[in-house]
């Protein structure tokens, strides 16, 4: 009679660790179709989403070399206007190829300094949101120095405010 020996720890956690990849793999397959899925949902409902910032600059680049290689010098006259255009296409030729390493080599630094423009827009917009409800909607809570009344010295002169420069 053969006995079969049970099988080994080592057997044991080659087994375990098998099956945990293949749920791992399975997980992973099914998180990236459902993503894909959802992806592919949100273009059919609002479009292609805008490119990153260095591939909207690379566009912006194009667009703008396009439009200065094509247009014509009505100052110059009919004799410079050819060598002229030709002259401006060369320029933008050589801004094109001094703009796009650097594009192509660095796409992170476009993303940060969009993101940073956007966060320096918002709190630009705050701050004057924020100033014009004091100045439209007479809303002097806003303002802590002006708790103690009137600081125009409460002459009905005109809507304005009497700044101290001490």
């Amino acid at each position: 009679m053969s006995e079969e020996l049970p099988p080994s720890d080592a057997a044991r956690e080659e087994a375990a660790d098998e099956v945990r990849a293949s749920d791992a793999d399975a997980w992973a397959t099914a998180c990236a179709e459902d993503l894909q899925a959802e992806k592919a949902r949100r273009r059919a409902e609002h479009g292609t989403p805008p490119g990153s910032a260095a591939e909207e600059l690379k566009k912006l680049v194009d667009a703008v070399a396009e439009k200065l290689s094509g247009v014509q010098s009505p100052l110059l006259g009919a004799v410079a206007g050819p060598a002229a255009q030709q002259v401006v296409r060369q320029v933008v030729q050589q801004a094109k190829d001094a703009v796009e390493p650097v594009i192509e080599r660095n796409p992170d630094v476009f993303d940060h300094l969009a993101a940073a423009g956007n966060e320096l827009l918002a709190a630009y917009r705050s701050a004057v949101q924020a100033q014009e409800r004091r100045w439209t909607g007479g809303d002097d809570r806003g303002d802590p120095r002006d708790q103690g009344g009137r600081r125009d010295g409460g002459d009905d002169a005109g809507p304005g405010e009497r700044i101290d420069l001490d």
